[in-house]
């Protein structure tokens, strides 16, 4: 699996699509999937737009939950980085990151807005 850094000054605005929710590793059984620290790991959904182009959600992995995040909410997303996967005919790209905090104040927090 290869590890790409992701710079997020050049994904402009990121806004909170779905709130944090637990990732399962089993979801038969509802367990939660822990890190190699033994840390819960949370997903949220992040929408990214960049210059106008079209909207585009990922789902961001990090270990511990995020507090204060909302839906619509823009955050910031701290040590973003992109892992290339593949399993049989199947491949993709997931992210995790540090951490993931809400922005507040300022006309930014405005539920309305480009993104």
């Amino acid at each position: 699996m290869q590890s790409i850094p992701v710079d997020t000054t050049r994904l402009g605005v990121l806004r909170c699509a779905i709130a944090p929710e637990a990732k399962l590793s089993n979801p038969e059984t509802q367990e939660v999937k822990r890190d190699r620290d033994g840390n819960p790991v949370w997903t949220v959904a992040v929408t990214v737009r960049q210059d106008g182009r079209r909207i585009s959600v990922i789902e961001i992995a990090v270990s511990g939950q995020p507090k204060g995040i909302e839906e619509g909410q823009i955050v910031k997303v701290t040590g973003l980085t992109a892992f290339t996967w593949s399993m049989g005919d199947r491949h993709g790209v997931s992210f995790r990151a540090d951490a993931i905090t809400p922005v507040t104040g300022g006309p930014a927090h405005a539920k309305g807005g480009d993104a």
